[in-house]
């Protein structure tokens, strides 16, 4: 991760699992970012309620795996099981979000590193304290995005199995995927391997 990259809100780019999965497949299959687009946008494959919102994150997908630019990924990503796909998912959601890369990082990864299992609220609002205390970007950003980021965040742990659910303060252990670390070790982002409880 590039700390000179500006931080990016992530109101509306979710996880997004299922859609990174289809556009993985896609990509696979040889096929350029703009016929992407043009098949889930034709084929409505995310099931999305308008084109623009289809095409805006097909293209969010497409950029996450352009960023990481490794066949590995995509290949994880379309073919393997759920759960190691999952995990690539995050690891190239980190990669291209700094929010998520130094929460993941200095928040969870901590978490693991002094065996503190505990997560409620008060992470999620120290975090976001100390970026607006940092940063004047996220300073900038109005409570209501700040709120949106916190559920995003918050999502994410849960559909990665950190959380058992939104109410839980409670981290679960997680099992990192040989090949996804392999990859991870291989991107020269050692660094990340401690979000998922690996030192």
């Amino acid at each position: 991760m590039d700390i000179n990259t500006s931080y990016r809100t992530i109101t509306r780019e979710q996880f997004l699992f299922h859609e990174m999965r289809i556009v993985a497949r896609l990509i696979k299959e040889g096929k350029s970012d703009e016929q992407i687009i043009q098949e889930v946008t034709d084929n409505n494959l995310f099931q999305y309620p308008t084109e623009r919102m289809i095409k805006n994150i097909t293209q969010v997908c497409l950029n996450r795996f352009n960023k990481a630019n490794s066949h590995e990924w995509i290949d994880i990503v379309a073919n393997d099981s759920a759960d190691a796909a999952k995990q690539a998912c995050l690891f190239l959601m980190m990669n291209y979000y700094r929010l998520v890369w130094e929460f993941m990082i200095t928040v969870i990864g901590e978490k693991y590193r002094t065996k503190d299992t505990s997560f409620t609220k008060m992470d999620l609002n120290s975090f976001f304290t100390r970026l607006q205390e940092q940063n004047d970007v996220v300073a900038s950003w109005s409570d209501a995005t700040i709120g949106k980021c916190k559920q995003v965040l918050k999502k994410t742990l849960v559909e990665n199995g950190y959380l058992d659910n939104s109410r839980s303060e409670v981290l679960n252990p997680v099992l990192l995927n040989f090949r996804v670390k392999e990859a991870i070790e291989d991107s020269n982002n050692k660094e990340a391997l401690i979000a998922f409880g690996c030192m």
